[in-house]
């Protein structure tokens, strides 16, 4: 994964307690939207030890990363999956951890089928795990990444065709390493989406690929028969009066 910011070991801060905190409220949300999503073929990018999936009804599941234990091993901007072929592709905090968090974005627009979702989480610059990477940072998942902003990550999704259909913000407490700490600030969560609703450690994105349809402008044709001109009898010279009465007593 040479493109991309190492992530630290993930795998080990999410057995921390702030970890199993940010992994509770994933789930929640994930188990939910995805639940809502039909088709065949369902991807998740990125963070293998979450399955993100699992709530999704579409029969085949797979997960893939450049490493782990995955179902897929892959470079996130070389994805070897056919075009227009995914129903649904889940990236768990997968930009923020990318050099080319575009192109990425782009090889799954490549994937998904016209109508299909994607459904993303990062994690929120303005918001206390913002002040938290700003002031502090470290080696370690997640504070080694950069964090990217809604609005851009909106910006990106609409220049690919994508028309944003749900979302919400989540983790507004503290990011504190102690247990204790995250029960007694658990009441900013129901307190957050009134009150400070855009600084919550984490958002969430769904998203639909549009594709304009091409459509045919035929001439409009008349159904109406063409009237049947009748044709004139072709003039015939008469040389004297009896020439003249014959031709009349023929009509």
């Amino acid at each position: 994964m040479s493109e991309a910011i190492a992530p630290g070991h993930p795998e080990q801060w999410f057995d921390s307690a702030l970890g199993q905190y940010l992994a509770e409220r994933e789930y929640r949300y994930f188990d939910q939207t995805v639940a809502d999503v039909f088709g065949y073929n369902a991807f998740q990018i990125g963070l293998p030890q979450l399955d993100l999936l699992r709530g999704s009804r579409i029969p085949l599941r797979c997960r893939i990363a450049p490493e782990g234990a995955v179902d897929l091993r892959s470079d996130f901007r070389d994805l070897p999956i056919a075009s227009s072929s995914a129903d649904l592709v889940v990236m768990p905090h997968v930009l923020e951890f990318s050099e080319h968090p575009h192109q990425i974005l782009r090889e799954v627009a490549r994937v998904l089928m016209p109508e299909a979702h994607v459904i993303i989480s990062g994690f929120n610059p303005f918001s206390l795990w913002g002040c938290r990477r700003r002031f502090h940072r470290g080696t370690d998942f997640p504070w080694r990444g950069r964090f990217l902003t809604l609005m851009r990550v909106k910006d990106w999704l609409a220049l690919l065709g994508f028309e944003v259909v749900g979302g919400q913000m989540a983790c507004y407490a503290p990011p504190s390493r102690q247990s204790k700490w995250l029960e007694r600030f658990r009441f900013m969560e129901t307190a957050g989406d009134r009150w400070w609703p855009v600084s919550g450690g984490v958002y969430f994105l769904q998203a639909v690929k549009r594709v304009r349809g091409v459509r045919l402008i035929m001439p409009k044709w008349s159904d109406r028969l063409a009237p049947v001109k009748q044709l004139a009898a072709s003039p015939q010279k008469v040389g004297d009066k009896e020439d003249a009465l014959t031709m009349r007593a023929r009509d």
